[in-house]
């Protein structure tokens, strides 16, 4: 079924625009009734609550904390922490739920509102098609609303940061002393974390973007601009840079070269290190269509079997949850360490990284240089939206692909797929063979556009 306000990740969208104040306020009202109604004989309901360093992020707590507190839901704000954060101290303080407000990569107008249930996970679909029905009844829930002294209490907690910081120290053996590394912390969530984990492990730091003013969260910095980061590195002839975006549920390295190591490598690295140590269970780890065949390829060839899902953290989660496995993840860099915490984890993850480099005893250049790509090419393919979601139904565009899947077939493969926000189709190929690959993308977009457009 079709969700009307929740997207994969939350809801999201550009602040008092599609993500309103309103929306907010009848959010924090379903949830208040929702969680009322699971826990009927819970004297006290309490809720975590986060946020990265949006300016809109005031408002939207705001509007929040009047729907659930308004229901008599306790709310314990934890002040700018990443959104794993969260995740962990639901499960450490007992909480029955926490809302993370973050648009994690997204531009600095956006927001976005996760809620994750009391197990640390976020929800479940069908709940979140549960609170958009109630928030769809928003004048009945207002007659659920408590008067007098029995409204919840909203109180800040900001010393739960330590929690958090301790927890990620408690991963680690050892220290990081005698490694240069630059952090980019993207004007965002991570922007004290972080600082505060490398500095306790004695690593020499140098940390850039950590000036958050409320607008420049993921400004040509982060995940998603490493080149800066690149920069940096090299001009500072450091061990390795780190990169997370807005609320550091992701993480992208970059070698004392300059070079990126993306989430796939990341995975790589940290699964022949838990394979070598016996942790790595069934010696098999979960990553999207999207993760090259050159990056699965060197997997096998080190005997660790390769999952694929669809794209998304929370389909890698389903296939780790289905299969047992404790490493997952995708190569936007969204890594979930499963013995660890319950969602990606880009400070945890960045942990564990310098961790096996010192372990090694190598630079991280040398840990994936056998990792050789496959030539790879996407081309985004505008369409008329409304047959965006039929394109599969249409013979003449499916069986050009099924006849170019057959030519290329041992060589490399071909993934046609709609994107979850645009009017778009993404045609991608890979393969051994660039002029190949390059050649089958461009002609399966030409008829995808036909067709479609």
């Amino acid at each position: 079924m079709k969700r009307k306000y929740f997207g994969t990740d939350g809801i999201r969208g550009e602040a008092n625009k599609e993500l309103t104040v309103e929306l907010a306020l009848k959010l924090g009202l379903a949830l208040g009734y929702y969680l009322k109604k699971k826990n009927p004989t819970k004297k006290k309901i309490e809720v975590i609550m986060g946020s990265d360093t949006r300016i809109s992020g005031y408002m939207l707590r705001s509007a929040l904390t009047a729907g659930l507190t308004s229901l008599g839901i306790d709310i314990e704000f934890i002040g700018v922490l990443p959104t794993p954060g969260v995740a962990y101290l639901i499960k450490k303080k007992k909480a029955d739920a926490g809302i993370m407000i973050s648009a994690s990569h997204n531009p600095a107008q956006d927001n976005g509102i996760k809620i994750f249930a009391a197990n640390g996970y976020k929800l479940p679909d069908e709940v979140e098609l549960e609170l958009e029905a109630l928030m769809d009844n928003f004048p009945n829930l207002q007659e659920n609303l408590v008067a007098g002294d029995k409204t919840g209490k909203f109180r800040y907690s900001e010393n739960d940061y330590y929690l958090y910081r301790d927890y990620l120290l408690s991963t680690v053996k050892g220290d990081l002393s005698g490694m240069k590394i630059i952090l980019d912390v993207a004007n965002g969530a991570a922007y004290r974390i972080a600082k505060g984990v490398f500095t306790k492990l004695g690593a020499e730091l140098v940390v850039i973007n950590d000036v958050p003013n409320g607008t420049n969260i993921n400004v040509n910095c982060g995940s998603t601009h490493p080149d800066i980061l690149s920069k940096v590195v090299v001009g500072y002839n450091a061990d390795l840079g780190l990169a997370y975006d807005g609320d550091a549920d992701r993480l992208i390295a970059v070698d004392r070269n300059g070079n990126i190591i993306d989430g796939d490598k990341i995975i790589a690295i940290l699964a022949k290190r838990m394979k070598a140590e016996g942790r790595l269970n069934n010696n098999t780890v979960v990553t999207t269509v999207m993760s090259n065949m050159g990056f699965e390829s060197h997997l096998n060839e080190n005997n660790i079997d390769l999952i694929r899902a669809n794209v998304g953290d929370r389909y890698v989660l389903e296939k780790m949850k289905a299969h047992g496995l404790n490493l997952g993840g995708e190569q936007s860099g969204h890594i979930i360490m499963l013995d660890y915490n319950t969602t990606g984890d880009g400070v945890l993850t960045s942990l564990h990284l310098a961790q096996a480099i010192r372990d090694e005893g190598r630079e991280a250049s040398e840990l994936v240089e056998d990792i050789k790509d496959w030539p790879q090419l996407l081309i985004n393919v505008r369409v008329d939206n409304n047959k965006k979601s039929t394109w599969s139904k249409n013979n003449i565009v499916t069986d050009f692909i099924a006849q170019k899947e057959k030519e290329m077939n041992g060589l490399g493969r071909v993934l046609v797929r709609t994107s979850g926000t645009e009017p778009i189709i993404r045609v991608m190929t890979e393969g051994k063979d660039k002029e190949q690959v390059e050649r089958v993308a461009k002609e399966i977009a030409e008829i995808v556009e036909k067709e479609l457009g």
